[in-house]
């Protein structure tokens, strides 16, 4: 076991030694508390317990045992799959997975119809997330397991508008459907039979999103304090291409807002698609000089990809993140902003 301090969490990495007769596997799980700075907190005893050639480490809290305060594990949900108070839900970028094969009593959330304004370009209403949330047998005191298919590109979307709208108790499935599939865990087919849920959503916290005047405001230098975190491609970012092949969304122009650093998504993320330890983050994002001191907006193409960041930035690392969902198909589409482009490339029209 071993930790890091920051001024309010406490970052714990445990690892279990389990031996077989192909040899040893060794198993990490990461593990964040809060510090409460007026009085000593007791943090969980562990105790090495010998079985023959093995040694287990095992914790005296349940909590540690159970689940991180924002990740759970593909092991722990498996293990949790009939707790009644879990609600897992399936945000995909491809709704369609979900009638193929989905994770055991898991509800289907389609990002691009029930996660948003169906007329106008913003996040769902309060009153349509309730009610999806409620048929979705989501109650006050549910805990919500997010999942997804790209590494929860829109599973942490998901994530961030329930941050949005003061959802508490939601969590991400580190690795995502890709790991789970990859573990060959249970799929299933059947609709999940649910009650209507009692949940009650406030009304949208604006403050955690950022919006076009304030990123203007960054590039123009007006608000120089704070960080911009650019997290798509290379060739995004440098106005090489639009956007990726096959996307829908585009802008008629090409490159980055002035003054963000690029750091991709993917390198938040293990090869097996969980994130990666704080310890690592923390390094990944002090190489470009983020480090927590100043405030950070997020953004990507339409707003998914840098939802992922967010998670990692705001809630795995404590930092002050907001997303800017407009992102670069509202930047780039918008009259009279500067725009840095250092490929040069300019727009056709096709």
């Amino acid at each position: 076991m071993c930790y890091s301090k920051t001024s309010s969490y406490m970052d714990i990495k445990k690892h279990y030694f389990i031996f077989n007769d192909d040899g040893p596997t060794v198993l990490t799980e990461f593990l964040r508390y809060p510090l409460n700075p007026l009085k000593e907190k007791i943090m969980s005893i562990y105790k090495y317990i010998s079985y023959g050639l093995g040694v287990v480490l095992v914790s005296m809290s349940a909590a540690a045992q159970a689940a991180s305060e924002y990740l759970v594990s593909t092991e722990w949900l498996e293990k949790n799959l009939n707790n009644k108070n879990l609600r897992i839900l399936e945000v995909s970028v491809d709704p369609g997975q979900f009638e193929r094969g989905h994770i055991p009593n898991a509800s289907n959330i389609n990002w691009h119809t029930d996660l948003v304004d169906p007329v106008k370009r913003d996040i769902a209403s309060r009153e349509n997330f309730e009610k999806l949330l409620r048929n979705a047998g989501v109650n006050q005191d549910s805990t919500v397991i997010l999942y997804g298919d790209n590494n929860n590109w829109f599973a942490a979307w998901g994530a961030w508008v329930f941050d949005v709208y003061g959802v508490k108790n939601v969590k991400l499935l580190d690795g995502g459907r890709k790991k789970w599939e990859s573990e060959s865990r249970p799929l299933s087919v059947k609709v999940a039979s649910t009650k209507p849920g009692n949940i009650k959503v406030a009304d949208a916290n604006q403050a955690l999103r950022a919006f076009l005047p304030d990123v203007v405001s960054v590039a123009t230098q007006e608000n120089p304090a704070t960080k911009l975190v650019d997290i798509r491609s290379p060739d995004e970012y440098n106005g090489k291409i639009f956007a990726p092949a096959g996307v829908q969304e585009l802008s008629v122009r090409a490159g980055h807002i002035p003054g963000a650093v690029n750091v991709p998504w993917g390198q938040a993320v293990a090869e097996d698609g969980t994130f990666k330890s704080p310890e690592e983050l923390r390094k990944v994002y002090a190489a470009v000089g983020i480090d927590g001191t100043k405030p950070i907006i997020t953004y990507c193409r339409i707003g998914e990809r840098s939802s992922h960041t967010w998670f990692a930035l705001k809630k795995i690392l404590g930092y002050d993140v907001k997303n800017y969902d407009g992102s670069w198909t509202e930047y780039g589409n918008a009259v009279g902003v500067p725009v840095a482009n250092v490929a040069g490339t300019v727009w056709g029209g096709k």
